[in-house]
């Protein structure tokens, strides 16, 4: 009888203590958000006011897991998600069955035509392998259509670029080191690795971070390294150099790309030594002529017409000069952190851009001089298959490959807080991402992929998926009805001779 006594006596003690410890609270929020708040809501309001930031908070988790619609949310909807998480796992089958959930009348969507006629399975093959950089000392030879495309170590963290690395080698695909320089978890795995060079030249700079010909010409010294990417801009934020928030650079990182601890790391926002086309033909031919290796430039389009001028270059200075290859990023943004106005309202849509871009290359007659990059957001069968239609010889994916990692577009990338242990440096989160589980998640997404793309090539009646062309494909148009690409963008003749 006295323990329940008290134990109530206790609890009552315990409940007071709480009731004081809240009105306390409560009282010095009160006076906080009434004369310290910023916030007009919470000085009308004060402490209720405090629930709208909750409530917002939570809205988004609410919305992505119960009121949002399959095909509703930006970037990626849950279909597109959903499509790469099975895909990653070869326990689960992509198999549907009733009929498909995507609205075929949604303007811009592509339908594929297929052929009364298809090949037999046994008449069907893969993509064939690929040179890039003929006249490279070292020509590169891409077995795969789809690949990782750039995402640094900094901005992803260590288990990710191991997973990647490690799933990149199994599948046979490489993998872009992304503007942060070539750390050793790069390398362990033995995959093919593409080392992109950024505007700050990390991992390849000099103390005032002009390029070290030294510096480079011992990364080439890594078989492991195929080709150099020379990074112009970006479709997160073109016109805007890199960004890794200080909080996310361990000493490591900033030895790799040879930086300051403890300050935010901002490339800038081009190259000092490349002023216009001619300046850039230059570079491209230095790195080359360092690395003996192929070495092509990125950029986010703005004006089709614009680019015109590289091409003219080439042509008058001949095509030893020319880049062998150029990646074109869509103005849709991607994996890093940037400025809201670039990622929103920057640069040409990849579906508008390749093809336009594809056009030009067949005009002045270098498309087999010059390998043609997509990326943005393709990250599904039908994105890859369209792009290959729209001219690309490659596509090159980085938020695909992070779903088949485990993100759950958390839109954590830029801060140190990603729950699913990609894009931090928190050991405690890390944990959660286990590498040997992950290389088999990115290798089987790629393997999956490129599959896919050849049965739709196959339906279309082609045997090999770089056999598709614009007249496999139709483009929905805001009426509901559909056209062939090839007449919404037909493929110009050459009308200048390439030298």
């Amino acid at each position: 009888m006295h323990l329940i006594e008290r134990t109530l006596s206790l609890l009552q003690l315990l409940l007071a203590v709480t009731t004081l410890t809240v009105v306390a609270l409560g009282v010095i929020f009160f006076f906080i958000d009434r004369f310290r708040s910023p916030d007009a809501v919470r000085r009308n309001y004060p402490v209720l006011g405090r629930f709208r930031t909750l409530f917002t908070k939570l809205g988004e988790f609410f919305r992505q897991y119960f009121f949002a619609m399959d095909r509703e949310e930006y970037p990626f909807n849950r279909a597109q998600r959903d499509w790469v998480y099975h895909a990653s796992d070869d326990r689960i089958s992509n198999m549907i069955a009733f009929g498909s959930t995507r609205n075929i009348e949604l303007a811009g969507t592509a339908i594929f035509v297929n052929s009364a006629f298809p090949p037999l399975d046994e008449e069907a093959s893969a993509a064939a392998p690929m040179v890039i950089g003929e006249g490279a000392d070292q020509p590169y030879v891409a077995r795969s259509i789809f690949n990782i495309s750039g995402m640094s170590y900094g901005a992803i963290s260590r288990p990710a670029v191991r997973a990647l690395a490690g799933g990149a080698k199994k599948a046979g695909i490489w993998m872009n080191t992304g503007e942060g320089g070539l750390s050793p978890y790069h390398l362990e795995a033995g995959c093919d690795l593409v080392y992109q060079i950024g505007t700050a030249k990390y991992g390849v700079r000099d103390a005032k971070g002009n390029l070290d010909e030294a510096k480079l010409s011992a990364i080439a010294g890594y078989e492991q390294v195929k080709m150099f990417e020379i990074k112009l801009s970006q479709g997160a934020k073109p016109g805007k150099g890199g960004i890794l928030p200080g909080d996310k650079i361990t000493p490591e990182i900033a030895e790799i790309r040879g930086i300051e601890m403890g300050h935010d790391s901002y490339s800038p926002n081009r190259h000092a030594e490349v002023h216009d086309w001619d300046d850039l033909l230059d570079f491209v031919s230095r790195v080359r002529r360092v690395t003996g290796k192929p070495t092509g430039v990125k950029m986010c389009i703005g004006t089709a017409d614009g680019i015109r001028p590289l091409f003219d270059a080439v042509l008058r200075r001949g095509l030893d000069c020319a880049p062998d290859f150029i990646t074109i990023d869509g103005g849709e943004g991607g994996t890093g952190a940037a400025p809201a106005p670039l990622m929103d309202l920057v640069g040409m849509p990849i579906r508008e851009a390749l093809p336009r871009i594809a056009d030009i290359r067949a005009e002045y007659g270098l498309q087999h001089r010059i390998r043609l990059i997509a990326g943005a957001k393709l990250i599904t069968p039908a994105d890859v298959a369209w792009a290959l239609c729209a001219g690309a010889d490659f596509v090159v994916s980085a938020r695909g490959f992070m779903f088949a990692l485990g993100c759950i577009q958390a839109l954590k990338c830029n801060k140190n807080t990603c729950p699913t242990g990609i894009t931090t440096h928190r050991k405690e989160l890390q944990r959660g991402l286990v590498v040997e589980n992950k290389v088999e998640r990115v290798a089987t997404y790629a393997r999956v992929i490129t599959h896919e793309v050849e049965i739709i090539a196959h339906s279309c009646g082609v045997s090999d998926p770089r056999q598709l062309t614009r007249g496999h494909v139709r483009i929905v148009q805001p009426n509901g009805r559909s056209k062939r690409m090839d007449v919404l963008f037909p493929v110009p003749e050459a009308q200048i001779t390439a030298a």
